[in-house]
Formats: structure tokens, C-alpha cells, sequence
């Protein structure tokens, strides 16, 4: 019987142990999901992002719908599939910083920096992403576009630094319609001439590493492309989303023989756009790893 005592004790702090465990699970889940359940639509994207390059699987499931759509072509839609790809992510060392962050509508925009990206393409990269809420608040689809970093720029500028504090909310409209018609007559060359009717004569910072600051840089740019019959053709806007003097556009088009999609973000003051980011990417027609396109807003 004293052999028993000891038994029996140890089972009962077994017992014990494993219910403090499966109630602090529990407890560690009801308060992620109460933290969740307060975030807005910019809050769960950062913390998405955060959870994705941290590898917190519970988290990401948390936050995004298990049908998640992808529309990167390299990764697999749905969300466990997604989440199988993390130990990737964790032996690069993958890390991702916005530089801004837009939000319209159900949509989230990320202008990021990555660093340890090489499973992307390089070790550092630029992207866009664009992430689509539902209705419940939940991550339920992903657009993206992405570029390797380019350290020597024409302007001296970076891919990402720059102006990022949102202002002229009550202008995010009329900043849409004048993003829009400014791709449509100047990039798909509708009304070429009428460049400076849409971008400041006394301003533009050019983040393209290939284009020089102002509107001389542009024009210099487009000589040169012109010359070498290699200008960009868009000839489809996708998507236009914006949040107060912050627009991007996300196009269709062809440059050097291959379609491309192209992400451009715009600032304006005054009606005048005076700063630029951009993203462009071949899209892929092989080694595809879903079949949900680049666009398909």
C-alpha cells in the first residue's frame, strides 16, 4: 500500500500538470484572439506579416481564412499549404519592413522591404503586396508583386525611403480619378502630351532606380527606351487603390518582349503628382504553383 501512495500521487500531479497545460493553451488562444478581435484592417496586415516571417503558424490562422487565395504564381493557394513553406522562410532568415501602408476598402496595400528573400529571387527585394479582407475581418486573399533591391539608383533615392505619412484624406477620390487618367494618357499613351497637366514640374522624387528625379528624368527616360524601341506598353489597369495623397495602380503591360505586371504608387499635392515607387515583374508563364493569375481583382 505505501508503494501505491507515491503512484498514485504522481498520477494525480500528471492529471494536474497536463490540465494547467491544455488551459494555458487555451488561455494563451482566448487572449491572441481577443487581441485579434481589436485590430484594425493596417494592425492584422503588419501582424500577418510579423507572424508569417516569425513562422507563428497559430497566429497566421488565426488572422486568414483557411481557403486563402494566392495569387503570387510561385506559392501554393490555400493556407496550409502556404503554412508548409514556412521552414523555408526560417533557414533564409526571411524578414519583411513596410515602408508604408494604404488602406481601401476590404483591400490593405504593403509597400515592404525584405531582407534574407532569396527564396524569392534575391536577398533583398522590394514588394507590394495587397492583402483582401471579408467580411469577418479575416485575410482572405493576396496579390504581390516583387523586385530585387538595386543599390547604385539614378536618383540617389531608394526603392522604399521617402514620404510615408498619409495626409488629404478627403481627397482620396479625386486622387484615384487623377492617378487613373494619368496612366491611361501618358503610360498607355492616350494623351501624351498632356504630361504636365499630372505630374509637378517643381517636383517629382523618382524612386525607379533606372529614372532620374523630376520631370526632366522622365522625359530623358522615355528618349532613351524610345530609342532603344523598348519603351513600356500598359494596356490594362487592373486595380486602382488609394488612401488621402497616396494612389497605386496595379497594370498590365509588355516591356523588353514579355509581359509584365507593373505596380506604380503615386503622391500627390495639389493635383499634381511629385513622388514615385514602382514595382515591376515579368509574369510567369511556367513553374506556376497555383492557376489564380497576378489580377483577377
Amino acid at each position: 500500500m505505501r508503494k501505491l501512495i507515491p503512484l498514485m500521487l504522481f498520477a494525480v500531479l500528471l492529471t494536474a500538470f497536463n490540465r494547467s497545460q491544455k488551459t494555458t493553451a487555451y488561455s494563451d488562444k482566448t487572449n491572441m484572439n481577443s487581441k485579434i478581435s481589436t485590430m484594425d484592417k493596417k494592425e492584422t496586415a503588419l501582424a500577418f506579416v510579423q507572424a508569417v516571417t516569425s513562422q507563428d503558424a497559430d497566429k497566421v490562422r488565426a488572422l486568414a481564412n483557411e481557403d486563402y487565395i494566392q495569387h503570387n504564381p510561385f506559392l501554393p493557394t490555400g493556407l496550409e499549404p502556404f503554412i508548409g513553406l514556412f521552414p523555408v522562410l526560417k533557414e533564409n532568415g526571411t524578414q519583411a519592413q513596410a515602408a508604408r501602408i494604404l488602406e481601401d476598402g476590404d483591400f490593405v496595400v504593403l509597400h515592404q522591404l525584405w531582407t534574407g528573400a532569396k527564396p524569392f529571387g534575391a536577398e533583398k527585394m522590394v514588394s507590394f503586396d495587397v492583402l483582401r479582407f471579408d467580411k469577418n475581418g479575416k485575410i482572405a486573399e493576396h496579390w504581390d508583386a516583387l523586385q530585387p533591391v538595386v543599390t547604385e539608383t539614378a536618383s540617389g533615392r531608394s526603392q522604399t525611403d521617402g514620404a510615408s505619412s498619409i495626409t488629404d484624406l478627403d481627397k482620396t477620390d479625386e486622387n484615384k480619378v487623377l492617378a487613373k487618367a494619368m496612366v491611361e494618357d501618358i503610360l498607355m499613351g492616350k494623351n501624351p502630351n498632356k504630361i504636365t497637366d499630372y505630374i509637378s514640374a517643381e517636383q517629382y522624387d523618382q524612386h525607379n532606380p533606372g529614372i532620374k528625379d523630376g520631370l526632366s528624368g522622365i522625359i530623358e527616360a522615355v528618349e532613351y527606351l524610345t530609342a532603344q524601341n523598348n519603351m513600356f506598353k500598359y494596356s490594362k489597369i487592373h486595380k486602382v487603390l488609394g488612401e488621402g495623397d497616396f494612389v497605386l495602380t496595379i497594370s498590365e503591360g509588355e516591356w523588353s518582349g514579355k509581359q509584365q505586371v507593373f505596380y506604380d504608387l503615386l503622391r500627390f499635392e495639389n493635383g499634381k503628382a511629385v513622388e514615385h515607387w514602382d514595382v515591376i515583374q515579368e509574369i510567369p508563364t511556367e513553374g506556376l504553383a497555383n492557376n489564380n493569375g497576378m489580377f483577377g481583382f
